[in-house]
């Protein structure tokens, strides 16, 4: 894996007076799925019609995904007590699309995705993060794989282990 950037210096944002640091190129993928083979897929505000599993960059002081992938969880779904979040050993690499590239430093170009999973009994009820958020559904997987819109994503939901019935 390659060496990522160190963290750039605040620096104010165009017309307004407060600093903040670039995004980490570097994310987890959390696929929410059922023992029962469904998925849960969320929908993004920006941009529209952006369907999703849960998803987010590390914070720069965040040494382990696996702890990103936790937050991440809780944060857009509420989801947290006794689950099993299962590294699925898969790091992708992709170049960070246009509608998100203001994120990030300018010289960073892609970014680094490590993939978990967490399976619960059956379907449930989430919170959403309502600021990133606006709907969720449950899908079968194959219905989840075709409605996610980044193939990082509809890769991770098609190599879920299958249920035992």
């Amino acid at each position: 894996m390659s060496k990522l950037p160190s963290p750039p210096t605040p620096f104010p944002l165009a017309g307004e007076g407060q600093a903040f640091r670039d995004k980490r190129p570097e994310s987890v993928l959390v696929v929410v799925y059922t023992a029962t083979d469904e998925v849960l897929v969320l929908r993004r505000r920006q941009p529209p019609d952006f369907w999703q599993s849960v998803t987010g960059s590390l914070h720069w002081d965040e040494a382990d995904p696996l702890d990103a992938a936790r937050r991440e969880l809780f944060e857009e779904t509420g989801l947290d007590e006794g689950l099993d979040i299962v590294d699925c050993g898969v790091v992708n690499r992709f170049p960070i699309l246009p509608a998100w590239r203001h994120r990030y430093a300018p010289e960073v170009v892609e970014n680094i995705e490590h993939v978990f999973r967490v399976q619960l009994p059956e379907p449930r009820s989430v919170t959403l993060s309502l600021s990133e958020h606006s709907e969720y559904v449950w899908l079968p997987r194959s219905v989840a794989a075709m409605r996610m819109t980044s193939w990082t994503n509809q890769a991770a939901v098609l190599a879920l282990p299958k249920p035992i019935l």
